[in-house]
């Protein structure tokens, strides 16, 4: 049994994945959840109990070292942002998680709190900001640049040296092409095709 416990912030389906993902990689023991204050939530999550609110971080920190943001990201990324920046404000350690039925590069880099769902592939030279999801079957290609708190859904598909900005969102099923340029707190939408891009603006095909 991993001696290391982890906090998970935010109960929903996104957690649920997520505690998935932690109890196959085996590195950490799950301590419970820390929900929003006010909620009423006091339902196990998959067998874990909430043990906090946000609002209890300070105090939580003198027994937990480690945490991660298992809140999910549809559109806006602020949620997780906010969390991040308190994370990181009371402390807490926030590691990066790979499922052990995804492949890294050894030579690729990823940002603290980032998760690498099942079957992800994140290819050599790939740089993946903090704070990230790369969720199942996503395919990020050689030398891809991925900022901050941006969430790559469902079996979508990042070629070769596309740069994608931090607070965005690519649905599942998308296809960015090589070297496309994507800026900060962008939303592509599920299985939309970016092809190229001219004078600064992206160019969509949305014929899928």
């Amino acid at each position: 049994m991993p001696e290391k416990e982890i906090i998970l912030l935010g109960g929903g389906g996104h957690c649920r994945s997520c505690i998935d993902v932690i109890e196959s990689s085996q590195t950490f023991k799950i301590a419970g959840i820390v929900e929003q204050p006010g909620s009423n939530k006091t339902s196990l999550t998959l067998g874990y109990p909430v043990i906090g609110y946000d609002n209890d971080l300070a105090i939580l920190k003198k027994r937990y070292d480690y945490a991660l943001i298992t809140v999910g990201q549809i559109g806006s990324s602020n949620t997780r942002q906010e969390i991040f920046n308190c994370l990181r404000k009371s402390g807490f350690t926030l590691p990066v998680i790979i499922s052990p039925l995804a492949h890294v590069s050894k030579h690729a880099v990823l940002g603290e709190g980032t998760i690498v769902m099942h079957q992800a592939i994140v290819n050599a030279g790939a740089h993946i900001g903090c704070n990230c999801i790369l969720n199942t079957r996503c395919l990020i290609e050689h030398d891809v640049k991925i900022g901050d708190h941006t969430h790559i859904s469902t079996a979508a598909v990042l070629n070769g040296e596309a740069v994608i900005g931090s607070g965005s969102f690519v649905g599942s099923n998308a296809t960015i092409v090589h070297g496309v340029n994507l800026p900060d707190n962008y939303f592509f939408k599920a299985k939309s095709l970016i092809i190229s891009e001219k004078n600064g603006k992206s160019i969509k095909d949305n014929s899928l």
